[in-house]
């Protein structure tokens, strides 16, 4: 065999060797998912890309492949996002059920899944506050305590939620999740800004986090919003 050619080769059995592999075991009893396709996708060059689908037969169903990197990837079915998930080296147990999604198996699986379940409880409690309106309504409480009472507590959630948000994303700066979480973050607001919360974030972040597409495009159109915004 021509040396150059066998070098060449063995570079690029060299490059295939060195992928990771991901493996996500997935199951579901919701009735709803059964024989629907779900997808994978991953934020790239702006926008969210598929690179994996599969098909739930008998509440099971499997994600697999190659990866250059850990990545953080989203499922979705059809164009609704069901839930996010790291595809990183080894095997990740996916549930979905009625009540909760969870991902875990391998380390920043295992960190994302319990952080879900922390916003998930906040979610509840914040839930629970109509229910508790509605009672103290029955019990004939004071309007103007009834409106004191429930703000207190809603702003305190609040204020818990964003703790719990800016917390987590700071102590993963350095890796997939502090920018997946930031992307989640901002894609519910109507038009890319610079909140209180979201400055707080970003200040002494470090060159990792700052340097992620998503997260340097956001920084950039906000500053640009911002701008424009001083001129009316």
């Amino acid at each position: 065999m021509n040396k150059s050619l066998y070098l060449l080769l063995t570079s690029l059995l060299a490059l295939i060797s060195c992928k990771s592999q991901y493996m996500v075991r997935g199951s579901s009893n919701v009735d709803e998912l059964e024989g629907k396709v779900l997808t994978l996708k991953v934020y790239v060059d702006g926008e969210m890309k598929s690179i994996d689908s599969t098909r739930v037969v008998h509440g099971r169903f499997d994600f697999g492949g190659s990866m250059d990197s850990t990545m953080l990837a989203n499922v979705f079915l059809g164009d609704l996002s069901v839930m996010p998930i790291v595809l990183e080296e080894g095997e990740v147990n996916l549930n979905i059920s009625e009540t909760q999604q969870s991902a875990t198996g391998t380390p920043l699986n295992d960190t994302l899944s319990g952080f879900i379940q922390r916003k998930t409880q906040l979610d509840a409690r914040m839930a629970e506050l109509p229910h508790l309106e509605a009672q103290m309504i029955m019990n004939g409480t004071d309007d103007d305590e009834r409106l004191f009472e429930l703000g207190k507590q809603s702003k305190q959630l609040a204020e818990e939620n964003d703790q719990l948000i800016t917390h987590f994303i700071r102590a993963n700066y350095n890796n997939v999740l502090g920018p997946g979480i930031f992307m989640i973050l901002t894609s519910g607001l109507p038009y890319p800004v610079l909140t209180p919360q979201l400055e707080e974030i970003i200040t002494n972040a470090p060159p990792y986090f700052l340097g992620h597409p998503y997260v340097k495009e956001y920084i950039k159109k906000a500053k640009e919003y911002q701008e424009k915004a001083k001129e009316y």
